[in-house]
């Protein structure tokens, strides 16, 4: 390598000392972090181990409380049995207690009742569970059994035997031991009480459910042998295992606890785990506001899209929204409010009673009708028909429909106003109408033409009667032999009277048909029924005398007026009265009897109605014909035209009542209807 001059050399030295000293420095960070880094762990690892400790020491203070809950058990399940003994010296007796004793003792299988020879003299096999030894005798593990006794009679106390397994029919078994209990009077053995124990069951029963389903509990031999087994492991990571022994005369239990902890290995000191937990939370912190501003952005982005969505649909609306407020005055409104009524946002915006859309002559009504709704009064749901007036003075008719309008926090900020122009569809109601009136005036019209033959033939009778009249008048005027001039002024003024009679009683019969047939407003009023029926009998009558009806006319006394329009219930009443004698113009029809009766019908408090009905005597009517009897242009008549009975129901419903027809046994058919009685004021 070429040497560096003199002059490089101080150069390179101070370039060697400052990456010296940046190495250093770097060394001593690296190190800092390091340290912290052990203590930390260090400080987690012994944090963890003591709280470890604790888990297991908790661990093993349940295990010796869970011993000792078993000990505690079996000590009372002694002392119950000691009681037994005590009490019952019949067989009888004793069975039927010890049977309540094993209803009320899960653990017990079997209890038996042996004497000092140890032969059976009862047992009683728990009613819980299907027998125990079912499947293997109990002769063949008498050998388990008799040392137990043996020590129980020396010692003059309780012995347990050591578990052995019975097996069940099933394929399954499980682990028992017995229970010898000596029968001592006098300090004599007379008998023992063998109890059969589960051990499974002597956990199940003894230990408390909720320390079961944390921890898996059983029964292992000193040489670990799992004799029996309840709950299950709880969630965690680590496992922590207690034995403790439970000894027993005569046999001894290892009781074991499993039970697993996911605790110590995550925070395991309390310092540790605050720091690391305000660490977590700090960044928790910052990815929550990273979030957080994430979501207000987007929360605006579609608070944008949802106000011009909402703002292009009002705009998209034929139908005019207002808002004002509790002082009445115009806090909002829509492109179609203000199309409806010729103004600009900017007109209406902050405006008060009066309104400048309000018609002139209605504007106290209107502002009275808007001091009602401000002081609280609910508008009907079904909204309210009003009047308003377009810029231009053109008059609009609107559907109102108004509601509270109701902020966030459940409070009245003002009222919501929702506005359909109805002008349209009032104009077409009302060509409706006038077709309705004119389609009514031809109905009438043709009902007359059917009537011509019968009025040319009621005519004549009064036209011969005044042409005979007539003709003697004028004979007696014309005789030359007349000598006595008083009789003759007598004669001619009885032939005259005679032919003004039959004269207005011609022009009765054109006044009423004329009375039918023109057309007059629907103007309705307080008639009397009986009037109704007095202006169509001369009709009535003409065809009744043709088709030979004897014609009926039944009212009830003081019936009320009814409120209609009196041409058009007329026209029903002919209708009905017309329908009923064609429907008798039968050879089999012998009693042609039309009646027209008038009467109260059934009413409430708020309204009363007059009922009035046709009854004839004719063949009645068909199923498929009352199906659509009050179809329009449906008919069975050859030359009739439908829409009699159709313009009937209509005329009825108009007025509010109801058009019905039923079967009048034994033969015809009843038409009634229904007509309101003026509202008293």
């Amino acid at each position: 390598m070429k040497p560096s001059p003199l002059w490089a050399r101080p150069l390179l030295q101070r370039l060697t000392l400052i990456w010296s000293l940046r190495d250093r420095r770097l060394s001593l960070w690296v190190a800092l972090v390091g340290l912290v880094a052990a203590v930390l762990i260090t400080l987690v690892w012994l944090a963890g181990r003591y709280e470890t400790s604790q888990v297991q020491a908790t661990l093993e203070r349940d295990t010796t409380d869970a011993v000792n809950d078993i000990r505690s058990g079996l000590m009372r399940d002694v002392q119950a049995l000691q009681a037994l003994q005590a009490s019952h010296n019949s067989v009888g007796a004793w069975s039927t207690e010890t049977g309540r004793l094993l209803r009320e003792h899960r653990d017990w299988l079997r209890v038996e009742w042996r004497d000092a020879h140890m032969q059976l003299r009862a047992h009683v096999d728990s009613p819980l569970r299907a027998p125990s030894f079912a499947r293997t005798p109990r002769s063949n593990v008498l050998n388990e059994v008799t040392p137990a006794c043996q020590r129980a009679r020396r010692s003059s106390a309780p012995a347990y035997s050591s578990s052995y397994f019975v097996p069940q029919a099933d394929g399954i078994g499980f682990e028992v031991m017995d229970l010898c209990l000596p029968w001592v009077i006098a300090g004599e053995t007379l008998g023992y009480t063998i109890t059969t124990f589960s051990l499974q069951e002597i956990m199940a029963v003894h230990l408390s459910p909720d320390f079961a389903r944390r921890n898996e509990v059983s029964f292992i031999e000193p040489d670990g042998t799992r004799l029996a087994i309840i709950g299950q492991h709880g969630r965690g990571v680590r496992l922590f295992s207690a034995q403790q022994l439970l000894d027993l005369p005569g046999l001894t239990l290892v009781l074991r606890v499993d039970g697993r902890r996911g605790a110590p290995d995550l925070f395991p000191n309390v310092l540790t785990a605050l720091v690391t937990a305000m660490s977590i939370a700090l960044v928790s912190v910052l990815v929550l506001l990273v979030k957080d501003s994430r979501r207000r952005l987007k929360a605006e982005r579609d608070l944008a899209e949802a106000l011009a969505f909402r703002k292009a649909m009002e705009d998209s609306l034929v139908t005019g929204l207002r808002a004002r407020d509790l002082q009445g005055r115009i806090t909002y409104v829509n492109p179609a409010f203000c199309q409806m009524v010729g103004f600009e946002p900017a007109e209406l915006l902050g405006y008060n009673a009066p309104m400048p859309y309000w018609p002139p002559e209605m504007a106290g009504e209107y502002q009275q009708r808007q001091a009602i709704r401000l002081a609280g009064n609910a508008p009907p749901r079904e909204g309210y028909e009003s009047v308003f007036m377009h810029k231009d003075g053109t008059r609009i008719a609107v559907l109102i429909i108004e509601a509270p309008l109701i902020n966030v926090l459940g409070q009245q900020t003002g009222w919501m106003s929702a506005f359909l122009d109805i002008s349209e569809q009032r104009r077409v109601e009302e060509m409706s109408r006038a077709s309705q009136e004119r389609l009514q005036a031809t109905a009438r019209l043709a009902t007359v033409g059917e009537m011509a033959s019968l009025l040319s033939h009621e005519l004549n009778q009064p036209l011969a009667a005044i042409a005979s009249y007539a003709n003697g008048s004028l004979n007696l005027l014309q005789d030359p032999e007349a000598e006595d001039a008083t009789q003759t002024l007598a004669d001619l003024q009885l032939a005259l009277r005679r032919i003004a009679e039959q004269a207005g009683r011609a022009g009765k019969i054109i006044n009423s048909v004329h009375d039918f047939v023109r057309r007059r407003d629907q103007d309705r009023e307080a008639v009397i029924p009986q009037a109704l029926i007095e202006a169509i009998m001369p009709l009535v009558q003409l065809q009744a005398r043709k088709l030979r009806v004897r014609v009926v006319i039944k009212l009830e006394d003081k019936l009320p007026t009814v409120w209609c329009d009196r041409t058009m219930v007329e026209q029903v009443l002919l209708n009905l009265a017309r329908n009923g004698m064609q429907a008798m113009d039968a050879p089999d029809c012998t009693d042609r009897l039309l009646l027209i009766q008038v009467r109260r019908a059934a009413s409430n408090q708020e309204h009363q109605w007059v009922e009035l009905s046709v009854t004839d005597q004719g063949s009645g009517i068909s199923t498929e014909v009352a199906a659509q009897l009050f179809t329009p242009f449906f008919t069975t008549k050859a030359e009739g035209m439908g829409l009699g009975l159709s313009l009937c129901r209509t005329v009825i419903e108009q007025h509010g009542g109801h058009l019905e027809f039923e079967a009048h046994p034994p033969r015809g058919t009843l038409f009634r209807f229904t007509l309101p009685v003026p509202q008293r004021p």
